[in-house]
């Protein structure tokens, strides 16, 4: 039975913090202020696998509030999730992140990839598309589509 879930997550930015998305290290003088490292896509991303298995919320496995998750990383939640939704076959992924700068259209096929290599799926799997807000730099968006075999 083919199952589809949804995800979606936001983070502020602020100077001198890292940003990672979909695993991948960017270059930026931003990064999302969180308690984890703030990876929204792949935030995102657990959410719709979790909400296709009706397993949950990220927010409810990985509480914001629990000193275990201080500077998690997302990859490794992600891997947890995976395992806690019964390690499910992943036919297809489509992502959409929103971010003004810096620009993400020469890392996308690296994000791919890293997904890629974290799902077991292959790239030709996985799209991950970037889009702005045109104008307002304060904020990162991820949204994440997954079908389940």
């Amino acid at each position: 039975m083919n199952r589809i879930g949804f995800g979606w997550d936001r983070h502020n930015l602020q100077e001198g913090l890292p940003l990672r998305i979909g695993g991948v290290l960017i270059p930026s003088d931003r990064g999302p202020v969180a308690h984890s490292d703030g990876d929204a896509l792949i935030h995102a991303l657990i959410d719709a696998i979790l909400g296709a298995t009706a397993s949950g919320d990220i927010g409810a496995l990985f509480p914001n509030d629990d000193p275990t998750y201080k500077d998690a990383d997302s990859r490794e939640l992600l891997r947890s999730a995976l395992s806690i939704a019964g390690d499910p076959k992943i036919a297809n992924v489509d992502c959409t992140v929103v971010l003004d700068t810096p620009r993400l259209s020469e890392h996308i096929d690296t994000i791919r990839e890293s997904l890629s290599g974290l799902l077991g799926v292959s790239v030709d799997r996985i799209s991950v598309k970037p889009k702005t807000f045109e104008g307002d730099s304060s904020k990162i968006e991820a949204y994440a589509a997954v079908l389940l075999l």
